[in-house]
């Protein structure tokens, strides 16, 4: 990524509006999935931040993040892509293996797909 790229998708990031966040726990990584709006609310883009708790040396905890910046002119290739991908792993890759979805996590104080604004899942937590 050229430097003027990064810049620009940071300076984004701290003059945008959040919207709505969906975190997503895998294992060792959580993905959180961050719609942002840009300042004045004109635009709407994505971000996904992969994040992976690490061990020091020292023992202490650190966090690993991983983000990229999807923007809604990219939305439909993007999925399209993913979709793909995740397809052909499963058909060539995984013949052998029953695909077996990953159990949804829900609780009384889940509010379920689509509804409120913010987790409360916090990065002490992982």
């Amino acid at each position: 990524m050229y430097s003027e790229d990064y810049e620009r998708a940071r300076a984004q990031e701290r003059n945008a509006e959040d919207v709505y966040s969906k975190p997503v726990r895998a294992g060792k990584r959580t993905y959180f999935f961050d719609v942002k709006a840009t300042k004045g609310n004109n635009d709407y883009y994505l971000t996904i931040t992969e994040s992976k708790r690490r061990q020091e040396r020292d023992g202490s905890f650190v966090f690993d993040k991983h983000k990229i910046f999807l923007y809604k002119e990219d939305f439909e290739k993007f999925a399209e892509g993913l979709e793909e991908a995740v397809a052909y792993i499963r058909t060539n890759l995984l013949k052998d293996e029953p695909f077996r979805p990953a159990p949804r996590y829900e609780s009384p104080s889940d509010p379920g797909e689509g509804e409120g604004n913010f987790s409360n899942v916090s990065f002490e937590e992982l």
